[in-house]
């Protein structure tokens, strides 16, 4: 996939594509002597990160005002997000974690370049208040289903949805979630690869 054939995907305006080209020039360059994703997945920007990312704009409401990214890595949703929503002119924030000062180092470098309403936090996921409402909770690659639930009942149970990527094995992980968990996502098939989305508004601890 190129560029041009992510934005006939995507129906995104040219600044917001010039966005995301200058997020992976950042992410290629960082990536020379910092370890932050796969070096082969880097030639496979626009497919493999750019539109996986990007897939969830349109089932994130118009109502969002607030997103946690779990585990937000390189960026992988949030950056794509904080641009989607600057590109449909949504005053949406988007708050991106991760305990990896690295990690966070390059968010803050690539927020920073594109004038993002985003910010990262280099601090653990367990730290995060509900009480600062996020409306939405965003995790790719994160933690097992199981332990996520873990991590963001307290933000579901204030009223926020999730929206967590998982792999083609996401059946063995709600299997094993279940066992503490009570919780029946809507099951969402990827467009970029055999994996799913799970869209989560409610969950309970098994007593």
């Amino acid at each position: 996939m190129t560029r041009d054939d992510f934005q006939a995907r995507t129906g995104v305006s040219r600044e917001t594509l010039d966005g995301f080209d200058r997020w992976r020039q950042i992410l290629v360059e960082t990536s020379a002597h910092t370890n932050l994703v796969a070096r082969s997945s880097l030639d496979h920007f626009w497919e493999r990160h750019a539109l996986d990312s990007f897939q969830l704009m349109p089932l994130v409401s118009r109502e969002t005002r607030l997103v946690a990214d779990l585990g937000a890595g390189a960026g992988f949703p949030g950056i794509a997000l904080a641009l989607g929503f600057r590109d449909r002119g949504q005053a949406a924030r988007v708050v991106m974690i991760d305990s990896v000062g690295k990690k966070v180092a390059f968010l803050r470098k690539v927020i920073d370049e594109l004038g993002l309403d985003a910010e990262a936090r280099s601090v653990r996921v367990e730290t995060l208040d509900p009480a600062e409402g996020f409306d939405l909770v965003t995790a790719r690659a994160f933690a097992p289903l199981n332990k996520l639930l873990g991590y963001t009942a307290p933000l579901l149970k204030n009223g926020a949805e999730g929206l967590f990527f998982k792999g083609r094995q996401y059946q063995d992980e709600l299997t094993e979630a279940r066992k503490s968990w009570t919780v029946d996502p809507e099951v969402i098939p990827s467009q970029t690869s055999d994996g799913v989305i799970l869209r989560i508004k409610e969950v309970e601890r098994v007593r």
